[in-house]
């Protein structure tokens, strides 16, 4: 763009008070656009945070100064984003919104707001976008993941959001959303698998594709010496992510209990995690990390033979997958969701639907390192030329731009 413009992020959750990659996404964005002269605001919900971890973050997250966060508390605490889940209203954080709206924007844009409500899309004024991290314009439980067991083809959402232990959300039998989504003017999916089904479902707005990215890091050292596995340790496969049932370890954990060849080593925590600790109970080759920082999960990525990404639901748009790409390592996944879609851009690396192309995929990687290196090559590469920081916000202002002719004709 030729001149600064004033951006306002809205979003559930934000750094440090945010669970999984759409928040780290808003930040990335946020202080993406910071670094180049333009102003943003935040606006996040730390009593959502709060009622859905029981405690406060721990973590330290660092803004660039163009970067203003607002996040939003109440005296009324939990009771605030529950009867948000329930009337779809901000109600008790609303004036405060419109509040931080009146100074002006020339962007506003959405990203996850399943604790502020459909009706916060009508709020303020300027050009308006939505990101779709998740399902949630479809599935009140975000997914699309049925009974917590299979990808959903087809709806149950009452007796599925009772499966998930949670209360069924009243306002989407009304209106609600299909009014306060005409407030928005482009719609973005980070993949065009996602961009599809949205369509296939019958949600009836501008919808444009606009993958995400992940922003440059220096390529981690690889091990001295011979090769793992010629008289030194078993090479490791690895997998990075939340620890939750929709995520699919499980299915690759009595995998690896008959495979001696590698070892599968686990980086990530979450609500499924004791239960993935006794399915591995007894098994050498499986290690879990935990959590683990930035820097050491580079060298993480660039030394194992592949990462392994086994998920059941239709995955957005994994960012693990780009992470790896840039450290010249190769994925294989699940033929499911977007994964088809990013391995075949690239070029670097599988996807499999059954244990045996499963196999069949490790064992190439493994028996033939030159091949190895020339797939995570093509992962690099395209990384470099579609998934980077400055890649996405050229695709990124060229939507603004178009949108702005829109809606001024």
């Amino acid at each position: 763009m030729n001149r600064p413009l004033r951006f306002c992020m809205l979003t559930t959750f934000y750094p440090p008070y945010n669970f999984g990659g759409d928040g780290i996404f808003v930040q990335r964005l946020a202080n993406a656009l910071a670094e180049r002269g333009h102003q943003v605001a935040v606006i996040h919900c730390r009593d959502a945070y709060r009622l859905l971890a029981r405690q406060e973050p721990t973590a330290l997250y660092a803004d660039h100064p163009n970067v203003t966060v607002y996040g939003l508390e109440s005296p009324w605490g939990a009771l605030s984003p529950l009867t948000t889940h329930q009337t779809g209203w901000l109600c008790f954080k609303a004036t405060r919104v419109q509040q931080i709206l009146t100074a002006g924007f020339d962007v506003i844009h959405y990203h996850n707001i399943s604790l502020l409500g459909p009706n916060i899309l009508a709020y303020g004024r300027g050009l308006k976008l939505y990101t779709m991290h998740e399902y949630w314009l479809l599935c009140p439980t975000h997914t699309l993941f049925r009974f917590n067991a299979q990808p959903c083809l087809r709806p149950h959402c009452f007796t599925c959001t009772l499966t998930y232990k949670r209360p069924p959300q009243w306002w989407r039998s009304s209106d609600l959303l299909q009014t306060a989504i005409k407030h928005v003017d482009t719609f973005l999916a980070p993949s065009r698998f996602c961009q599809r089904l949205h369509r296939e479902w019958g949600f009836e707005a501008s919808i444009v594709h606009l993958p995400n990215f992940v922003p440059p890091v220096e390529l981690a050292s690889q091990p001295a010496g011979p090769p793992a596995g010629e008289g030194g340790p078993l090479p490791y496969f690895l997998f990075v992510g939340r620890l939750e049932k929709l995520k699919g370890l499980q299915t690759l954990l009595p995998f690896f209990q008959r495979y001696g060849k590698a070892q599968l080593w686990i980086a990530g925590t979450g609500t499924y995690e004791a239960q993935l600790r006794r399915l591995a109970a007894g098994c050498s080759n499986i290690r879990f990390l935990g959590q683990v920082a930035a820097e050491p999960l580079q060298t993480l990525y660039r030394q194992a033979i592949a990462l392994l990404v086994p998920s059941l639901w239709f995955e957005i748009f994994p960012l693990v997958i780009l992470e790896a790409f840039r450290q010249q390592t190769p994925v294989i996944a699940r033929n499911l969701g977007s994964m088809a879609e990013v391995l075949g851009e690239s070029g670097g690396g599988f996807v499999y639907t059954s244990d045996q192309e499963l196999l069949t995929a490790m064992e190439q990687l493994i028996t033939a390192p030159a091949y190895r290196h020339a797939l995570g090559l093509r992962g690099y590469r395209a990384y470099q030329r579609l998934w980077t920081v400055d890649a996405h916000l050229e695709r990124y202002f060229a939507i603004i731009a178009a949108a702005a002719r829109t809606s001024a004709i």
